[in-house]
């Protein structure tokens, strides 16, 4: 058993499904080709172990081809793209306690108990 995201033509996925094994064929075709013919969209192999691609794919991650991985949704508008293709904060977040991001003051926030 595999999993398999459907990714539209702007590299959006926009499905993720349990296939058959990657290394099975359907009708003597590999079955990202076959479930993309099928389908009518790109389809890539995902991983949940975030063996193949960076991470696994879930609806609205986008389809970096030149890279071949996944990439998830911006979380914030003030983060970027670091070069291991993970968000980062404008602002490294404080090592010990809990923390959360504040857009508003560009900051992070302690979580108090």
């Amino acid at each position: 058993m595999a999993h398999y995201a459907f990714i539209d033509e702007n590299n959006i996925v926009t499905e993720v499904i349990v296939g058959i094994d990657e290394t099975e064929l359907i009708e003597g075709i590999e079955p990202e080709i076959w479930y993309g013919n099928f389908r009518g969209q790109l389809c890539k192999r995902t991983s949940y172990n975030h063996n193949i691609r960076k991470q696994f794919a879930g609806i609205g991650y986008t389809y970096d081809s030149i890279n071949d991985v996944f990439i998830s949704p911006k979380p914030y508008p003030s983060w970027s793209l670091n070069e291991n293709f993970d968000w980062e904060a404008p602002i490294a977040r404080p090592t010990e306690g809990k923390w959360y991001w504040s857009e508003e003051k560009m900051e992070w926030c302690e979580i108090l108990s």
